[in-house]
């Protein structure tokens, strides 16, 4: 229990800092710290990123920077999406499924370590709102793409929403923040109805106390997260992803148990 609310605490930091990338780490912290298998790690990784995300929902909320309208529009277009990643994940064996997640995680790593581009959208229009008739089909589309990696990894995807909010909406980085939590909280909901048939696996000790730990973590630190260096974060964040990332890689190659 304590393992795990440990491993919690630590992704709940990075959510509440970062507010995208962090739950990236949450499936190698099931599977290689709280030991898991995989078929439960990726139903317990879409609780603990729903419920951390909740917590880090509310101190965003105080401040309105959550833009609605454009993380219904995401969330929607994700949660069929969520279904058919999970559809997916189920015929392809773990082995490959752990490959594809360490590449995931490098393309999370680089994305980090090149920072954000603060360019103003194309959708934006000059009272602020967004130009939904030309951006639509892009949003839609976007919202799918992390759909699927929800369903098929147990990720938040926020690391793809947050610079399309911010590249194709042109949101400001605190509107990008705090939009992709609520769709990375609607993501996780439909990712883990789209797993339902998996819950009887959940060891519910371990889910409470790594949801409790990262729920609580994520609240905390996404009061502290306008005080410290977003760019030093993330690179540091972003040196731990690509460890990991090398380590579940050769972990899936060796392990004769993920040739199933």
């Amino acid at each position: 229990m304590l393992l795990a609310a440990g491993f919690g605490a630590v992704i709940g930091l990075m959510l509440g800092l970062l507010g995208a990338g962090g739950s990236i780490l949450a499936i190698p912290a099931l599977v290689y710290g709280v030991g898991q298998p995989w078929e439960t790690a990726i139903p317990t990784s879409l609780a603990v990123v729903a419920l951390s995300s909740a917590g880090g929902l509310v101190p965003r909320q105080r401040r309105s920077a959550v833009r609605w309208p454009v993380a219904l529009v995401f969330g929607a277009a994700g949660i069929p999406a969520a279904f058919g990643g999970a559809a997916l994940g189920r015929g392809v064996p773990q082995r490959w499924l752990l490959l594809a997640f360490a590449a995931l995680m490098v393309v999370v790593a680089v994305r980090m370590l090149r920072g954000g581009d603060e360019r103003v959208g194309a959708c934006r229009t000059h009272d602020g709102g967004v130009r939904w008739r030309s951006c639509l089909p892009t949003s839609l589309l976007t919202g799918a793409a992390v759909g699927v990696l929800t369903g098929l990894f147990g990720v938040g995807g926020g690391f793809i929403i947050v610079p399309a909010l911010a590249l194709l909406l042109g949101l400001g980085a605190q509107e990008a923040v705090a939009t992709s939590v609520v769709v990375v909280l609607i993501n996780s909901i439909a990712g883990l109805a789209a797993h339902a048939g998996t819950a009887a696996e959940i060891d519910y000790g371990t889910l409470i106390a790594f949801a409790g730990a990262a729920a609580v973590a994520s609240a905390v630190s996404a009061l502290f997260s306008s005080e410290l260096n977003p760019a030093t974060v993330r690179r540091w964040f972003a040196v731990v992803v690509i460890a990991v990332a090398v380590f579940v890689a050769v972990a899936a190659v060796l392990d004769p148990a993920a040739l199933g």
